[in-house]
Parts: C-alpha cells; structure tokens; sequence
C-alpha cells in the first residue's frame, strides 16, 4: 500500500481551470406508483482540474454512482432526473444538453468505466467491434482503421495477442481481462475525463492491484483527469489527490488525500478509516460502523449521521449542518469540526 504522506508528485491546485465543475447538483427518483420523488443526491459541489484524480467515497447508497450518472446524462429518464445544480465541462453547461450534444461528448471528450463489464459489453459482439464502434462513431475513422486502433488499445492496456483477442466475445474473457477490454474501449478516443466507478470491486486483489498501476499509468500518458468512486480507502490512498466523501446523498468532508487520512474532521471519515485494517495497529479486529445508511425516503431530521455517530449531541438533531470551510481546501459537514482531538482520540 502507498502511503498517501510520501507521493512525490505534488497535487494539482484548484487554481488551475476546472475541467468539470458541478455546483448544487440535487438529482432526485420517481418512487412507488405514488410518483413521489426522493433526492438521491442533493447539494452537491465539487471540482475536478485537468490531470487530477478525484475519488469520492462512502458505503453504498451514499449517491456515489448517482451522481456519476449525473454528470454522464446516464440517468433513466423515466424514473431520475436533475432537479437543481449546474454540471460545467470546459465551461460547458450539460444540464441543458440535449440528447444528440450529449452522445457527441459521452465516450468521445468523458468516459465511464463501470463495475461490472459483462453488464456494460453487449454479449452478442465480439470485444473488436464493440471498441471499433466507438471510434467509428467519434473520430469519424472507416472501420479498418477503427479496428487497428481498437488493437493498440487492447494492447496499450496489457491483453495478450490483441490481434486474436479482438475476436473474442465478452464471455471468452476472464473478468480481468473484460475490465482491461473496458478500460480500452473508454480511452480509445483519448477523452480529458475518466470516470471510473468501482472499477475494482469485482476483481481478486492481485488483479485489482494491476488495474489500478494501469489506471495510473495511462492517466500519466494521457493527461487526463478522473474521477475514481469506490468505498475502498485503501484505494484512495493509491490514486487520489482529493477526497469527497459522501453519506446520504451529501459531501460530509472533502480535501485533499493527505489531509482525510491525517486529520480527518468528520466522525463519519474517520469511522471509515478506523475500519480499515491496519498492519501493526494493535488490535485484532476490525472495528465496523454501527447501524446502516438511513433509507433516503426516511431520513432523520439534523444530521443524517447522528444515528450512527458516537460523538452526537442535542444539536446534531436540531438542525442540519451545512458543508464548511476548517481550512484551505478542506471543507466538512459537522457541528463538532472544531474539536480535533475528540475525532483524533477515535482513531488511536
């Protein structure tokens, strides 16, 4: 595991232009056959710059993948859709895309790689022709030359004899090698976004340890930002240079990855950390969380942690606290912020 204090790249500042900016996003669900909509996320703001990596992280239903699908314009139309917020990419506003505008820049300038890829792949056509469509379709090649490319790129992310595998069909594959294929399919346009959601989860650990070094490494090549989801801090620590954690539907903290894991502010974080297993830490177990996310149809009034958090008092029920600014670049959802040392005794 990488520590986060010794990466001796420095982390990119938000004074750089923000590639992707989202303010306010509010995304909300049709539910029942009531038709009552609940908010799957709500008041959410972040910024990724050209070339950073932002993970985002919590249990799930905390709105991780929500607001994903958001920013992509994935949502079911039936069913979600963005009540409020503004989603900027290169100062573009996406909110009010239509369907066209948003197919020319999904896979071409932002991707996604998802979780599972025998969900994403269509099983009927083989690996080749999958990526070669997308090419075809963004950068307008003739499918020769699409298929060429879709070789390299099958290549370029580690899968043996590219030439024959292009034939392959998703179910020929081992799960390893789909997630590359899919890693392959969503930078064969070269995009300035990666959205990459959970994209270890399903993998054995040695496997996971490749995808990630691969996810590194092409990020380096090719400039790109990312935005990587995952309930994993150990991940974290390998691939980000900031951290939004989400619980609820809300960024309960974000800052930079060195900060979360040195200092964190917010009894939620450091509930996640404190159950992480640690290698010399001097206990025998793992210590878990109490309780479940509170379903988004029931939330409790104040503070949507307090019922799991062992620092809650009176007035975590009376009100909700609002996102604050602690310092520079770190910003938390707690009344109790301003105590460190009762979050620090948490984790000794």
């Amino acid at each position: 595991m990488i520590d986060p204090n010794t990466d001796s790249q420095p982390a990119p500042t938000m004074q750089d232009t923000a590639l992707l900016e989202v303010r306010g996003l509010t995304t909300c669900f049709k539910t029942g056959f009531d038709g009552r909509e609940i908010n799957a996320v709500e008041d959410v703001s972040f910024s990724v710059a050209p070339g950073e990596t932002l993970a985002i992280v919590g249990e799930s239903g905390s709105g991780k993948s929500v607001t994903s699908l958001s920013v992509m314009g994935l949502l079911p139309p039936q069913t979600g859709r963005i009540a409020s917020g503004s989603i900027k990419f290169r100062g573009r506003e996406l909110t009010t895309l239509n369907n066209v505008a948003m197919r020319s820049l999904r896979g071409n300038a932002m991707s996604m790689i998802f979780q599972e890829p025998m969900t994403s792949f269509n099983p009927v056509y083989t690996i080749g022709h999958q990526i070669a469509e997308v090419i075809v379709l963004h950068q307008k090649l003739g499918y020769r030359a699409a298929l060429s490319k879709a070789v390299d790129m099958l290549e370029l992310v580690g899968i043996p004899e590219p030439q024959r595998r292009i034939d392959n069909f998703p179910h020929q594959m081992s799960g390893g090698m789909r997630q590359r294929a899919m890693i392959a399919m969503a930078l064969s346009c070269e995009p300035d976004l990666l959205i990459a959601d959970e994209p270890t989860t399903a993998l054995d650990v040695t496997i996971q340890a490749q995808v990630l070094e691969l996810l590194k490494d092409l990020q380096a090549r090719m400039g790109m930002a990312m935005i990587f989801i995952t309930h994993d801090l150990g991940v974290v620590a390998e691939v980000a240079d900031r951290v939004c954690v989400m619980y609820a539907g809300q960024i309960v903290e974000t800052a930079p990855v060195r900060d979360i894991f040195a200092a964190p502010r917010m009894p939620y974080t450091a509930a996640l950390l404190g159950s992480m297993p640690r290698l010399g830490a001097g206990r025998d177990r793992l210590v878990p969380i109490p309780g479940h996310v509170p379903p988004l149809s029931r939330l409790p009034k104040g503070c949507r942690f307090q019922g799991r958090c062992g620092f809650a008092q009176p007035s975590c029920a009376a009100g909700e606290p609002r996102l604050e600014p602690i310092a520079e670049d770190h910003q938390v959802r707690c009344f109790r912020a301003g105590e460190p040392d009762l979050i620090e005794r948490s984790l000794s």
